[in-house]
């Protein structure tokens, strides 16, 4: 589903995000990325938007070569992927309803079908009852829910998250954890970006280590983590 190959990236300047990684996640995996700050993380993800271009090496996502492809192409390709950020990125002029419907609308659905998409993808994450809310009515946590309701309406094949929980208290990161382990049950390749180390050795899943924009570490689920 996913694979680098030998991927890096180089700023002008000089700045290395990444050197040399190379890795594969299978389809239906689950797995967390984790490394300190300035480690690639974000780059990484950026990578697989097509928000960013590799110096070198291959970026691979669902058999399409995202080293090849145009970028007018990029739209199609971020349709298959949900994305999560840490600052949510919610529209304050729209209702959460609303919110929720943006991709659906871009890909041209039917009222019909938004309508039944966006409550259901509310109800996954516990706000049904808040589709008429404002977005700077809501909490922190109701916040990164909405996020998580946008990202996986159209349940893409791939979700990634970039620093999910970074604004969130313990109790909140640890059931939108949960969520993100339901999701991946239901079939979704779903990769995280966590420096919550804690939180990410109690999910038990894959983690991959980055340092200085290398891959160090490759840990088995289940392992005792970074």
């Amino acid at each position: 589903m996913i694979r680098f190959d030998r991927v890096s990236k180089r700023y002008p300047g000089g700045v290395s995000a990444l050197r040399e990684l190379s890795f594969e996640i299978a389809r239906g995996e689950m797995v967390f990325l984790t490394g300190h700050s300035g480690a690639g993380k974000s780059t990484l993800l950026r990578l697989l938007l097509m928000l960013e271009r590799a110096t070198r090496g291959q970026v691979v996502l669902d058999g399409r070569n995202l080293t090849q492809t145009a970028d007018r192409h990029a739209p199609a390709v971020r349709q298959g992927v949900g994305m999560i950020f840490q600052d949510h990125k919610l529209l304050a002029d729209k209702t959460v309803f609303d919110n929720v419907a943006v991709p659906l609308m871009i890909a041209g659905h039917r009222y019909a079908e938004i309508r039944k998409r966006v409550r259901g993808a509310l109800k996954m994450v516990g706000l049904e009852d808040r589709e008429r809310a404002w977005p700077l009515a809501l909490s922190g946590g109701e916040q990164q829910r909405v996020g998580v309701a946008r990202a996986v309406v159209g349940m893409p094949p791939v979700l990634l998250a970039d620093e999910p929980t970074g604004n969130l208290d313990p109790d909140l990161s640890r059931e939108l954890f949960d969520l993100f382990r339901t999701l991946n049950q239901r079939g979704m390749t779903v990769l995280i970006a966590s420096h919550d180390l804690d939180l990410v050795r109690r999910m038990k899943q894959r983690v991959l280590v980055l340092s200085k924009g290398a891959l160090v570490d490759d840990l088995v689920a289940g392992s005792a983590g970074p």
